[in-house]
Parts: C-alpha cells; sequence; structure tokens
C-alpha cells in the first residue's frame, strides 16, 4: 500500500501542479509505474474544475462559471496537456519530415498553428460544455459526472498509446521519456480501471452514454496511427494533445447522445 502511495503521487507531481510530500520525486521507474494513476489524476482535475463551476455559477451566469471551471483545470495541471497540444499543432502543421516536426514540437516558442489550435480548442470545449449543462437543465450531479468523465476517460486514451506504440525519439530530451520506456499488466488495467469507473457511474444513470467511449476511441486509434506515419510513433506532446481532443471529443458526443433520450 505504501508503494501504491508513493506513485500515485508521483504521478500526481508529474501531471500538476498540486503540492505533494517532499520525499516524492521524478525518478524514472516510479514515473513508468504510476502511468497506472493517469486517469485517477484525471478524477482530482476534473472534480476541482467542477468544483470551481459549481462555486462559480452561485454567483455568476453559466458562461462566466465555466470560464472560470476552465482556468482551474489549467492552474491545476500547469497547462501541461494544452502545451503539448499547441506543440503538435506547430510541429504537424510547419514540418514536412520527422525530423523537422520534432523540432518544430521541441522549440518552447508557440507560432501560428499553436495559437489558432488552441483557440479553436477553448472555443469548441467552451461551447460544447454550455450546451452540454444547459440542455434540460441538468442536475448538478450530471455535470459533475460529464466533468470527471471527460478528464479521466481522456487521459485512459493519451496513456494508452504508450502501451501500443513505440517513443518516437532517439535520445531522452522529451518530459515523457520516463514513462515510455516499460510496463506491465498493472499499468494497463491500472489505467483502464480508474479511466472507465466513472464512465460505468455515468451509464447506471443512463446506458445510452456508454456509446460515448466509440467516438473517444476511434479518436484516439487516428491520433495514434496518425503519429505513426510522421514521427514513427509518440512523443509527450502527442500524448497531451489526444487528452486534449479526446476530452472534446467526449463532450461534443455526450450532447449527440443525451439529443436521443
Amino acid at each position: 500500500m505504501k508503494k501504491e502511495i508513493h506513485l500515485f503521487f508521483t504521478a500526481l507531481m508529474f501531471y500538476t501542479r498540486i503540492p505533494c510530500p517532499k520525499n516524492i520525486d521524478h525518478a524514472a521507474d516510479s514515473l513508468n509505474k504510476a502511468s497506472r494513476y493517469f486517469p485517477l489524476i484525471g478524477w482530482i482535475v476534473g472534480s476541482g474544475s467542477f468544483g470551481i463551476y459549481f462555486l462559480g455559477s452561485q454567483l455568476f451566469n453559466d458562461s462566466i462559471a465555466l470560464v472560470l471551471s476552465m482556468i482551474a483545470s489549467i492552474l491545476i495541471t500547469g497547462a501541461f496537456h494544452e502545451d503539448g497540444f499547441a506543440d503538435v499543432c506547430d510541429g504537424f502543421g510547419g514540418g514536412w519530415t520527422k525530423e523537422k516536426i520534432l523540432l518544430i514540437m521541441k522549440d518552447s516558442a508557440i507560432g501560428a498553428y499553436g495559437a489558432i489550435g488552441l483557440i479553436l480548442l477553448f472555443l469548441l470545449k467552451f461551447l460544447a460544455l454550455h450546451e452540454l449543462i444547459t440542455v434540460n437543465s441538468i442536475a448538478f450531479y450530471w455535470i459533475a459526472l460529464f466533468f470527471i468523465c471527460g478528464h479521466s476517460l481522456s487521459r485512459l486514451a493519451a496513456i494508452s498509446i504508450v502501451f501500443t506504440h513505440q517513443y518516437s525519439r532517439d535520445d531522452a530530451t522529451s518530459k515523457s521519456k520516463p514513462i515510455a520506456q516499460n510496463f506491465t499488466w498493472r499499468e494497463v488495467v491500472g489505467a483502464s480501471f480508474f479511466g472507465l469507473l466513472p464512465l460505468v457511474f455515468l451509464t447506471i444513470q443512463q446506458p445510452l452514454f456508454l456509446l460515448a467511449i466509440v467516438p473517444v476511441t476511434v479518436t484516439r486509434i487516428l491520433m495514434a496511427r496518425y503519429f505513426q506515419k510522421w514521427i514513427d510513433g509518440y512523443t509527450g506532446d502527442c500524448l497531451g494533445a489526444t487528452q486534449q481532443v479526446c476530452e472534446v471529443v467526449f463532450y461534443l458526443s455526450s450532447i449527440a447522445i443525451w439529443k436521443f433520450i
């Protein structure tokens, strides 16, 4: 149990800005095993984001509350995944060879593709969440489940690429390198459990929402295939981009499903 707690805090330190015990570090072996808790981090980020939305909705309208919740999720993670999404937009938008794409993604400066991509991503995420929480005036319980499912399921989609594809870079310059070396069935089972459990609670309320896993899975497969085609694998930025895109796809899928209920 003590080892698992240590791994959880390792994941929490790596994927968020939440303070952790001083004995937690970024040891490669711990980071590799901590990937099993990546979707569980989604529970925390989703819950924190919903909490800010709930408090904001008591003082302001839904639009302002949603913007505050999006800011909260970015502050919790330090824009970890949004940064990866922007780098992927720049890299694949401006590069035509593997070497060029990787070089652009490694650059800390944001380019036109990244800036435009982030604007459209945030806009689509805001509009999707706004429609989702205002349709039929759903209860806060539902909204909380949608927030948590979006963050946990998208993180499962992202980390699953580590289980099926090879790391693209030849060196250790990427921040995802420690989690890209090897894994066991414990990481696969753990990530799947924490990634899918919130969706189970959502489908208990309405079984049709189980269908949301289909477009998320298809999106994950297509993105992984695209990365494989151009850079022979994935990088940490690719994982971040997958998380962001799959999160939005989950919200959009839930809206479409809700209209048939």
